[in-house]
């Protein structure tokens, strides 16, 4: 009988492990995503600059979040604020899967939140610069706020605990926020608002990278919420896999085509660029919430997110004055915190449109706004530190010029 037993546990070990990676590799796939969503929605004369930087958030998130980033999230709960930090993490324990496949699923959610980032900031910044606000983030911020809610800090001990299934805020707005004050601090690009402070619009150079760069990141994102299930054994998590396939791929679809109808009417003709940028606010929207929402729920969710998405945008440039090249605040962070505040009035248990009451939404509020608090705060010291010692933006000349060159001593189409 203990060794059916033990035959068992070990199939089930060996399934969820499986599962945990195949996602991890997923979100992976998401990096080159983002990549060209980035390079499509910029000038071709910042190409290298623009592949370079997601290219190297990979790579340097990968080394610090194991060297430090994962055991601050995850490590012994320090006062519910951060883990007991375990340098060079390293463990052959295994808890449900190997702490090892944790580790590797963990790295590729932290590489997401620093590669946001970039987009905000496209176009007039030092790669150096970048180099060392890329390597703070998965280090320090992403962690920090990433164990109030994942790792058993406040946020997840309160009386009804914060929800985010897979991160609509503590990955994705962390890295918006970040970035709306990298943005504030950089300052816009040369030409993107007249003297009158009116925006001018520049286009990107190529849509068909945009439009692969969305595609591959709605692949991806089957591996981001699904996999945050971390576990594929028995009928529940199986059952459990598939609702949230179906949550995610229909607030994507809702998303978009609300974006496109919203651009139609406002504009008088279907926008491409934020109807691409529509289906990622849905795919942000519906993270947080993609475990315990309805199908419907979802669709609901993925339509808000796509006017939201739009109008941001708008805000963005037209109020605030803050130039974001790719929308990434818009689609990141406001679509974060909209998403997350909805699992607050869309939880099929918990929400307020099924009678679960207002706790659940006053945690919702609670945890957006903590986030939010420490993502700037700690953004804007970060950029403040970096725009004072080894300085932020570009020289006029590299800028009007192009990064590439400049920056990489090569260019991206020759």
């Amino acid at each position: 009988m203990k060794e059916i037993n033990d035959t068992i546990t070990g199939l089930t070990v060996s399934i969820d492990t499986i599962w945990v990676l195949i996602a991890a590799a997923f979100v992976m796939f998401m990096q080159p995503g983002f990549a060209l969503v980035e390079a499509g929605f910029t000038r071709k004369k910042n190409t290298v600059n623009i592949l370079m930087k997601n290219f190297m958030d990979f790579s340097v998130g990968s080394l610090i979040f194991w060297i430090m980033g994962y055991t601050l999230m995850y490590g012994t709960d320090i006062g519910g604020l951060f883990g007991k930090i375990n340098f060079f993490y390293h463990s052959n324990e295994v808890n449900g899967i190997p702490d090892m496949a944790s580790l590797m699923f963990q790295t590729v959610f932290a590489a997401t939140a620093a590669t946001i980032v970039s987009g905000v900031i496209a176009e007039r910044t030092h790669f150096t610069s970048y180099l060392v606000i890329t390597l703070i983030i998965t280090a320090i911020i992403y962690p920090v706020s990433g164990h109030w809610v994942w790792g058993g800090g406040w946020l997840a001990t309160m009386t009804t605990p914060f929800h985010d299934f897979a991160g609509s805020t503590v990955v994705h707005s962390v890295g918006a926020w970040a970035g709306l004050v990298g943005g504030v601090l950089v300052g816009p690009r040369i030409g993107k608002f007249t003297a009158a402070g009116k925006p001018n619009a520049i286009p990107g150079h190529n849509m068909a990278l945009s439009v692969l760069g969305v595609f591959i990141l709605w692949f991806g994102w089957f591996g981001f919420n699904p996999g945050s299930q971390l576990a594929a054994s028995g009928i529940e998590n199986a059952s459990a896999i598939a609702h949230i396939f179906i949550t995610t791929n229909l607030a994507a679809a809702a998303g978009a085509i609300t974006a496109m109808l919203v651009t139609w009417y406002q504009f008088k003709r279907p926008g491409l660029s934020l109807t691409l940028n529509g289906a990622l606010a849905g795919l942000v929207a519906i993270t947080a919430g993609c475990d315990v929402v309805s199908p419907g729920g979802a669709v609901i969710i993925g339509i808000i997110a796509g006017v939201v998405l739009v109008y941001g945008v708008s805000f963005f440039d037209n109020i605030l004055k803050i130039d974001d090249p790719v929308g990434a605040i818009s689609v990141h962070g406001l679509s974060g915190v909209t998403g997350t505040i909805l699992v607050g009035f869309f939880d099929t248990t918990n929400g307020l449109f099924y009678g679960g009451g207002t706790a659940q939404l006053v945690s919702q509020f609670t945890g957006v706004i903590a986030i939010a608090a420490w993502a700037l705060g700690a953004g804007f010291i970060l950029f403040y530190i970096v725009k004072k010692t080894i300085g932020l933006r570009v020289s006029k000349r590299i800028e009007e010029e192009g990064l590439d060159v400049y920056e990489h001593g090569e260019t991206a189409y020759n």
